[in-house]
């Protein structure tokens, strides 16, 4: 059975194109939007529109989406757990596993993985996103957490868009930091040139990053990162508009040849701690997630000389 789902259009997002938003709301390839709209299932305010057209705050969308089966959804996938109880789960996300299915991704999501281990996630929104409340690339491990209950998916939405969840992560980027701790203020928007890519553009949605240095390594640094904001690819767009692109990220300016040395297959890049109030409960919680053993190994080596 087909969704359709309705939204409402953030002020932020003010002036913004239609596919642009769509995408980014709805975590959905800028493709699949345009097709949508051709096919005129996409309407702002009860009219029609075109990919092109600028939405505005307040603005009122109604999307119909493509059919899924809730079944085809099931895929079985290694997941582990740091915390479950009726309300929420949080997991600890491995590398090349994206948060829900997506037109463009055909491998492991975290809500396939969920489903296949009988998980009950009960909440609105479209079927292969329900319980999503954020996300992780898929070359980015660590902790992520999906609400099971309507009330915690109601409740924790609200607390990450009112900025209220601390996400704290480690990166390993490249050289050395001076100064060793600081803040990047600075824009983010799609790349003017290559659609795949984020960068840090005039006009684009404003974006806050935290850093510090934690060690010191021959060629490269570990930080510890946190955001104020969540906009896509921000830590790497960042560090790579400091000069310091995170190691294994070639897509942000990385240096390829370390990451061979280092044994690495992606991107340093790892979401080490979450803290929030439980929806329900009400009580502060933070969980972390260990880092994945290739993580490790990369330091370890770093630390010996190589």
């Amino acid at each position: 059975m087909r969704e359709r789902v309705r939204l409402q259009v953030s002020e932020s997002a003010q002036g913004k194109r239609l596919d642009q938003v769509l995408a980014a709301e709805l975590g959905i390839s800028r493709s699949l939007v345009a097709k949508l709209i051709k096919q005129n299932e996409v309407k702002v305010n009860g009219v029609v529109s075109r990919k092109s057209a600028e939405v505005f705050g307040g603005d009122q969308v109604e999307v119909l989406l493509p059919d899924e089966s809730p079944k085809s959804l099931e895929t079985p996938a290694p997941l582990p757990i740091v915390y479950q109880d009726v309300d929420i789960v949080v997991v600890n996300k491995p590398v090349g596993m994206a948060a829900h299915p997506a037109p463009s991704w055909e491998g492991p999501t975290v809500m396939g993985a969920l489903l296949a281990a009988g998980q009950e996630i009960v909440t609105s929104g479209p079927v292969e996103r329900k319980g999503i409340v954020h996300r992780l690339d898929v070359g980015t491990s660590g902790a992520m957490v999906v609400a099971k209950s309507q009330l915690a998916y109601d409740r924790l939405q609200d607390e990450f868009r009112e900025r209220r969840v601390k996400k704290t992560y480690q990166a390993l980027v490249q050289g050395y930091l001076d100064p060793a701790e600081g803040t990047i203020d600075a824009p983010i928007g799609r790349h003017p040139s290559r659609d795949f890519k984020m960068a840090v553009v005039a006009g684009g949605r404003p974006a806050i990053t935290h850093y510090r240095t934690l060690e010191s390594l021959p060629r490269a640094t570990l930080v510890e990162v946190q955001l104020e904001t969540g906009r896509t690819h921000q830590i790497r767009v960042h560090m790579q508009a400091i000069g310091h692109a995170i190691v294994g990220d070639p897509i942000y300016g990385a240096n390829p040849l370390l990451a061979k040395e280092l044994g690495l297959t992606r991107q340093w890049l790892h979401a080490v701690s979450l803290e929030f109030t439980h929806p329900v409960s009400g009580e502060p919680v933070s969980f972390e997630a260990p880092l994945a053993a290739d993580l490790e190994d990369a330091l370890t080596r770093l630390r010996r000389g190589f």
